[in-house]
């Protein structure tokens, strides 16, 4: 291409300078060869699979002009579809910089705890799991892992899109790709090489941003029959009018250059600023669908709530500061969400040695507490145990049930003496989540739960959504799921990846929260890194935008062809080289159009105020 348009130059200026029309066509005559070469060997890979391809079109349109002694017009020709190739190829490229800024991410070294003790230097691909790694201040986390020893906070945003840094102590987990930016950490790894959070997730962008939409899948339908068409139309125009360069026009001008680049940039623009943005949208097929839906289903725990329970009601009845030390025993000794609720509320508390412990299915624990008989659990272990209960704790009990608490009640030796209300905290912002939902055109915002319909109902009041359901399985919230369907309705639902994995999959679109867990990534076609609801409206603005893209894209293309075309039967200054860099001209604009996606930010969501605060930074 640079050799062509050097050539170009040195003829015009042989020409107008000089007056040399021999220069003048030697350089135009050696520019068309050059520039048609790379056309022509294109063109016949294509007609090899029996394709006859756009560049066919360029091919014969080229040779005609430089038969009928043309060459200006056929090197012109040539540079310019040259020039808008390297310009398509290069903004893919560009576009594609999510892939790129990812995969500079990915960890190449690790800090291995060797046999004598001491961390050395080892490749991450030498990592196995259950090596024990050491992590220092600005270093990447090299694999998916569990801090053994140390703490310090940890920068996530290659995984979750949140700038804000991590408190990573024992126990926590720690992403490959993500960086310590204070402290020293050992980790354990549990993930290694492709298997992390983090080359799951290059993996999956790449999939998505080489996958082809329906509109894309149309065009080069389209294409199969329109290229012949053209050909056809300017051999009818050739046998009609005996006018070769008006055939040979009709060639250059209905290349569908355009058509061919707009619809995969948006697609990959609009991928590209998702992943940036903690959201995975699995394929442009993906986005086609989730534009149009009209429904969401919500499971409860975990997506509309915070899903850790915390005690927000307490009472006591009498002297209960010996009781509650029995309960706090009693409930140091398990792993039920609840009891870490109950700890979490009694905090630094003096314990006691639990004897003879029996966990009551559906009901809760009894145990020999320092001689004395304790039991904790619900309303039906109170029954049980026969305990006898004044009028005031009765409606204590129902009062907290209305609330949507589930009851932890502590009775020592046949003794109310404390009552506590636990219940599931709604996510921070998540009603003005919804709401932005709704302005964005979904009709129905459903909860489904397995949780009692009091509680369902009370977080749907709170939150205005359309309907509320409570006491379903799995398997109840996927028939429930079936018949929306069966109605017409485009459905979304919005899970956690693991108990929901049936609707995930039998949804039009499946939304996994989760932080990138391994069972969201595979159901869902699109995956919340942060599991923060606020991504998702900037996900829903984000398809309907690049869906509207592509359709823009389409018309700007198409539209062009047709006024190109129309200009060489209705005019008298349209020629080859004119409509060639009205082509370039339109490639260009598409090509602009589909970038503006990168840019894209949902207004009023803390991703644009995020986004602003950096600016102002």
């Amino acid at each position: 291409m640079t050799k062509s348009r050097i050539l170009i130059v040195i003829g015009f200026i042989a020409h107008f300078g000089f007056g040399n029309t021999q220069v003048f066509n030697i350089a135009f005559i050696i520019a068309s060869i050059l520039g048609v070469a790379p056309i022509a060997i294109q063109a016949f890979g294509a007609l090899k699979v029996k394709v006859i391809s756009i560049d066919v079109l360029v091919t014969i349109a080229v040779i005609g002009a430089f038969l009928i002694q043309n060459y200006e017009e056929s090197a012109i020709v040539t540079f310019l579809f040259l020039f808008g190739s390297w310009l398509e190829a290069r903004t893919l490229n560009s576009t594609r910089s999510a892939i790129k800024e990812l995969t500079e991410m990915a960890p190449e070294v690790a800090f291995k705890q060797m046999e004598n003790g001491e961390f050395e230097e080892v490749d991450v691909w030498d990592v196995d799991e259950g090596d024990i790694l050491q992590v220092r201040t600005g270093g990447k986390v090299p694999v998916d892992g569990t801090v053994v020893i140390g703490e310090g906070h940890i920068n996530e945003a290659s995984i979750t899109g949140e700038a804000d840094p991590v408190r990573k102590e024992t126990d926590s987990e720690v992403f490959a790709g993500t960086i310590l930016e204070n402290g020293t950490l050992q980790i354990r790894a549990d993930r290694v090489g492709e298997d992390t959070t983090f080359g799951k997730i290059i993996e999956l962008v790449e999939e998505a941003q080489d996958s082809k939409s329906e509109a894309e899948r149309f065009i080069d339908q389209f294409s199969q029959w329109y290229t012949p068409a053209v050909l056809v139309l300017a051999f009818i125009v050739w046998i009609f009018s005996q006018n070769v360069e008006l055939a040979i026009t009709i060639l250059v001008l209905g290349c569908p250059g355009a058509l061919v680049i707009g619809v995969p940039v948006s697609n990959v623009a609009g991928i590209g600023n998702g992943a940036k943005n903690g959201v995975l949208l699995k394929g442009s097929e993906v986005i086609q669908d989730f534009s149009k839906v009209d429904t969401i289903l919500f499971d409860k725990t975990g997506t509309l709530t915070v899903g850790n329970p915390e005690v927000a009601e307490f009472k006591t009845y009498g002297d209960a500061d010996q009781a509650l030390s029995y309960l706090a025993s009693v409930e140091n000794e398990s792993d039920h969400p609840l009891a870490k609720a109950v700890l979490s509320q009694l905090g630094d508390i003096e314990m006691y040695p639990v004897d003879e412990t029996n966990v009551v299915k559906g009901g809760g624990i009894v145990a020999e507490v320092d001689g004395h008989r304790v039991a904790i659990g619900n309303v039906a272990l109170m029954e049980k145990e026969n305990i006898q209960l004044t009028k005031e704790a009765r409606e204590d009990f129902e009062a907290y049930e209305k609330g949507g608490n589930s009851l932890v009640i502590t009775v020592v030796d046949g003794e109310l003496k404390a009552l506590m209300g636990i219940r599931d905290q709604i996510r921070p912002g998540i009603k003005q989540d919804l709401q932005a939902m709704k302005a964005l055109g979904v009709k129905n915002l459903i909860v489904l739960s397995g949780d009692n319909q009091g509680t369902v109902d009370l977080v749907a009041e709170e939150l205005g959504l359309t309907e509320a359901h409570g006491n379903l399985l799995p398997e109840d919230k996927a028939d429930y799921l079936k018949e929306l369907q069966a109605q017409g309705q485009i459905v979304a639902f919005v899970g956690d990846g693991v108990n929901d994995s049936p609707s995930l999959a039998l949804a039009d679109i499946g939304i996994a929260m989760g932080s990138g867990t391994d069972v969201a990534i595979e159901t869902s076609d699109v995956v919340l890194m942060n599991s923060n609801m606020s991504r998702l409206p900037h996900a829903l603005g984000l398809t309907k935008a690049t869906a509207n893209n592509m359709k823009q894209n389409i018309v700007i293309a198409v539209g062009t062809v047709l006024v190109l075309l129309a200009a060489v039967f209705f005019s008298d200054w349209m020629n080859m080289s004119i409509g060639m860099l009205v082509h370039e001209g339109s490639i260009l604009v598409v090509i602009l159009n589909g970038m503006r996606l990168l840019r894209y930010r949902l207004k009023g969501t803390d991703v644009e105020t995020a986004n602003a605060k950096e600016v102002h930074a």
